[in-house]
C-alpha cells in the first residue's frame, strides 16, 4: 500500500521580529523543506514558499477562497473585527460584481487620464529633493518621497479632501497588521485606531468626495444599480485601505534597491525608459506585501500533499518571488530582468485591482529621478517599521547627486 505523504514541520514563526526584519533565511528553509510545510507555532495552517505552489493556490479561487479572510483569522469560525472587504475578502459572485465596478473605475483609460497629474507631482517633489541635496544635504527616501507622494496623488484621484491624510497610513498599518496574529504589533496599531476609523468612514461618504473622482464613480455605479448604496462606502474604504500602504512601501523598497545597487541606478539614469522595469523588479525583489492567506473550501491537495477542508493556507509571496526554481540568481536586483509572473501583486481573479495605478506611480517617480539625479547613495543606516504583512521602511537616509 502507498503511504499518505506527510507534510514536513518546521519550528518557524514568520511573525517573529527577527523573521520580519530579515525574512530571507526563513524563506529558504521553507522552500527547501518542501512545497508545503507546517509551522509549529500555527498548527492549524499550512504554508507554501515556492513559486509554483503559491501561484497555483492563487489561481484556483474555487478551491482556495478569500471570503474566509486573507489573514490568519478564519472568518468561517470567528467574527471579523470590521465589515469584510467587498473585494479582497469576497468570492464570486459578490467578488465578480464589485470587481467589475472597480475595474472600470481603474481602467487603462482612467489611468491615462491621471498620468499627467501624477507626473507633474512626481517632478515637483523630485525637484524639491534635488534642491535640498544640492548643498550636500540628505533626504529621507520614506518621509520625503515614498510616503508623501502616494498620500498626495492617490487620495486626490479618489476625491478625498486634503486634511489629515496621514490617517490613511495609520489605518493601513492596522489593516495589514490585523492579517497576522494578535501580537504586540497588532496591539500597538490598534491603540491608534478608534479616531482614525471614524475619519476613514466619514471620508467614504459621498458628500465628502470630490465629484468625478474614483470614489464618486463608485457611487455612480450604485445609482445605476450595479452595486447597492450600502456597498459603495465599503468599496471606497477598500480603495483607501489598500491603495496607499502598498505603494508607499513599493516606492520605499525600490529606492532602497537602487541606493544599494549603484550599477543598476546608473543604467536607469542613462535610460529613463527603464523606470517601469526597475519598479517591477523591485516588486519581485522586496515584495511590499509579504504574505496573504487563502482557505481550503474542501479536502484537497497542494503538490500532492493533503490539505483538509477549512485549512488556512499561508502563501509566502516574498519567498515565491525569490524562488530559484523560478528565477535565476533570485537574490540579485537586476533591472534588466523580466520578472513576468511575480506574485507581489497577487495572481488570478484576486490580483491587485489597482495595480495599474501602483505601476504608474512607480514609473513616474523613477522617471523623474532618472532625469534629475545622477546618483542615489545611502547616507546612513536605514530603519525598518515592522508589520505582520508589509515589508516596510521607517527611515531611509539618502544622498542625491544632481544630474
Amino acid at each position: 500500500m502507498n503511504e499518505t505523504p506527510t507534510i514536513p514541520e518546521l519550528d518557524i514563526d514568520p511573525y517573529a521580529a527577527d523573521n520580519l526584519t530579515d525574512p530571507y533565511p526563513m524563506h529558504e528553509r521553507m522552500r527547501e523543506a518542501g512545497p508545503v510545510v507546517r509551522l509549529t507555532p500555527y498548527p492549524s495552517l499550512v504554508a507554501c514558499g515556492r513559486h509554483a505552489e503559491v501561484h497555483a493556490v492563487f489561481s484556483d479561487h474555487a478551491t482556495f477562497i478569500s471570503g474566509a479572510g486573507v489573514g490568519l483569522a478564519n472568518f468561517n469560525t470567528e467574527t471579523p473585527f470590521r465589515p469584510k472587504s467587498l473585494i479582497l475578502e469576497a468570492d464570486p459572485p459578490l467578488h465578480t460584481q464589485t470587481r467589475t465596478v472597480l475595474s472600470r473605475v481603474l481602467s487603462p483609460k482612467a489611468v491615462m487620464q491621471i498620468r499627467a497629474a501624477f507626473t507633474e507631482v512626481a517632478e515637483q517633489m523630485v525637484e524639491r529633493l534635488v534642491d535640498q541635496s544640492a548643498n550636500g544635504g540628505t533626504v529621507c527616501g520614506i518621509h520625503d518621497l515614498a510616503q508623501i507622494y502616494p498620500l498626495k496623488v492617490f487620495p486626490d484621484a479618489v476625491g478625498v479632501g486634503p486634511d489629515a491624510r496621514e490617517n490613511l497610513l495609520v489605518y493601513g498599518d492596522m489593516i495589514f497588521n490585523s492579517m497576522g496574529p494578535r501580537n504586540a504589533l497588532l496591539a500597538r496599531a490598534a491603540e491608534r485606531m478608534v479616531p482614525v476609523t471614524a475619519w476613514i468612514m466619514e471620508h467614504c461618504k459621498r458628500e465628502n468626495l470630490r465629484p468625478g473622482g474614483f470614489g464618486d464613480q463608485i457611487y455612480q455605479a450604485a445609482d445605476s444599480g450595479e452595486i447597492t448604496h450600502e456597498q459603495a462606502p465599503l468599496l471606497v474604504r477598500s480603495f483607501l485601505s489598500a491603495g496607499v500602504d502598498t505603494t508607499v512601501n513599493g516606492l520605499g523598497n525600490v529606492l532602497f534597491a537602487l541606493a544599494h545597487n549603484p550599477g543598476e541606478y546608473a543604467k536607469l539614469h542613462a535610460d529613463a525608459t527603464l523606470a517601469r522595469p526597475a519598479f517591477e523588479e523591485a516588486l519581485r525583489w522586496e515584495s511590499p506585501a509579504q504574505t496573504f492567506f487563502r482557505t481550503a473550501v474542501r479536502d484537497c491537495e497542494i503538490a500532492g500533499l493533503p490539505v483538509p477542508e477549512n485549512t488556512k493556507v499561508l502563501c509566502m509571496l516574498a519567498s515565491a518571488n525569490r524562488d530559484p526554481r523560478k528565477w535565476p540568481d533570485p537574490d540579485r536586483y537586476d533591472i534588466g530582468r523580466r520578472p513576468t509572473g511575480h506574485v507581489a501583486l497577487g495572481a488570478g481573479i484576486h490580483g491587485c485591482v489597482g495595480q495599474a495605478v501602483a505601476r504608474l506611480e512607480g514609473e513616474v517617480v523613477l522617471t523623474a529621478l532618472a532625469k534629475r539625479v545622477k546618483r542615489i547613495e545611502p547616507a546612513g543606516a536605514h530603519t525598518r517599521r515592522l508589520n505582520n504583512t508589509l515589508r516596510a521602511l521607517e527611515t531611509l537616509p539618502l544622498r542625491l547627486t544632481p544630474a
